[in-house]
């Protein structure tokens, strides 16, 4: 039983969860998360704690931000596009149960305000910036942390919030590179 309530989108991620592992969702309804969903969010982080789980797009993206920004300390859990994709639809309903166990056993705790451990100058020489696989890179990148895909600025606000170290950045980028997929 994961102790921690599951922050996901509707009844069909719900379903997913918990063929997966034994625990209890609050689910959003959607992207327009209203004050009482973020109500019970706050209550269940009080008591329980939460980890949010959306899908990998942007409308799951805007659900982690808004239920982040109102509810300080979140857990964030990521599976990788590629896993929560079939048949052309992203969801975590589309996720296998290892899928869904490997994003919750490899969760991050947000810290706003955090200082960044790593620069532009590292992102943008790392070719995570200005580079022209970089939106490919930050993919890998984000699969490989387990941190989920976002665009530079938010990379780079991504890897303060989490906390990733320098050498965790360094060793993300080897296993990138060694993979020989992404150059």
């Amino acid at each position: 039983m994961i102790k921690e309530l599951i922050v996901v989108e509707g009844k069909s991620d719900t379903v997913a969860v918990k063929r997966a592992v034994e625990a209890d969702t609050i689910e959003t309804g959607g992207s327009a998360v209203d004050r009482r969903v973020i109500a019970k969010i706050a209550l269940a982080m009080e008591r329980r704690g939460i980890i949010i789980l959306t899908d990998p797009d942007h409308a799951g993206e805007r659900i982690r931000k808004i239920v982040s920004s109102k509810v300080p300390g979140c857990k964030h859990a990521f599976i990788p596009e590629k896993d929560a994709t079939r048949k052309g639809d992203i969801g975590v309903e589309n996720a296998s149960p290892e899928a869904i166990r490997h994003a919750l056993a490899n969760v991050h705790t947000s810290f706003e305000g955090a200082p960044a451990l790593i620069g532009l100058d590292e992102l943008m020489a790392a070719g995570m910036l200005v580079h022209p696989r970089a939106a490919e890179r930050r993919m890998a990148l984000g699969n490989v942390l387990g941190i989920g895909y976002c665009n530079g600025k938010q990379l780079f606000k991504r890897l303060a919030m989490f906390g990733i170290t320098p050498e965790e950045f360094q060793t993300a980028l080897k296993q990138i590179d060694q993979g020989g997929n992404i150059t």
